[in-house]
């Protein structure tokens, strides 16, 4: 009888035990994610030095050859005084057709639900996308993803474009949920 008390509180040290690491992994495995996460983040957003030091037209191009190295079609550049919102405009490799606003701002910058609101106001009406893009430098507010939410614009924030110029496919990026993909908060103008 002892010596099977003895064993049983043998196993449930050892189970104690083993809980513990078991435990202690699984957060040392969820810390490593988000390390990883955050790397990941940095180093898409140190691909965007050269964005950061474009000007407007120089961006519409830029992103009008990521569109094409993804498998677009008939895309072109359209920006410019009297575009009605549309920079770039093409077709996804599904046939879908896309119109994209682009805001090359300073890093530290905001896009407001202002301009999203005039983008809706013309991305489907005057330009028949099926698919509208707003791609900016920097981040959106709160509001503004709000709104894209609602009215179903597709945003490429800061993030999500050093992504995007770092080879992960558009397509890849239009399947995130717009409402929980990024973050609203600034970056300092001095920040990778």
């Amino acid at each position: 009888m002892g010596i099977a008390l003895l064993v049983a509180c043998a196993v449930v040290v050892a189970a104690a035990v083993v809980t513990g690491l078991v435990r202690a992994g699984r957060r040392e495995a969820r810390a490593e994610r988000t390390r990883l996460a955050e790397e990941a983040r940095r180093q898409a957003r140190r691909s965007l030095d050269e964005v950061w030091a474009m000007d407007g037209p120089r961006f519409e191009e830029h992103v009008a050859a990521l569109c094409r190295r993804d498998g677009c079609t008939d895309v072109r550049r359209v920006g410019g005084a009297g575009d009605l919102g549309a920079d770039v405009t093409g077709r996804l490799p599904d046939g879908r057709r896309i119109v994209i606003q682009c805001k090359r701002y300073a890093r530290h910058r905001s896009v407001g639900s202002r301009d999203l609101q005039t983008f809706n106001g013309t991305a489907r009406a005057e330009h028949r996308a099926d698919v509208p893009v707003f791609v900016a430098s920097c981040v959106f507010t709160g509001p503004a993803r709000a709104f894209a939410a609602r009215h179903r614009l597709f945003l490429v924030d800061v993030d999500l474009l050093g992504f995007w110029n770092s080879g992960t496919a558009l397509t890849a990026l239009l399947d995130l949920d717009i409402g929980r993909s990024g973050t609203n908060r600034r970056l300092s103008p001095d920040r990778d």
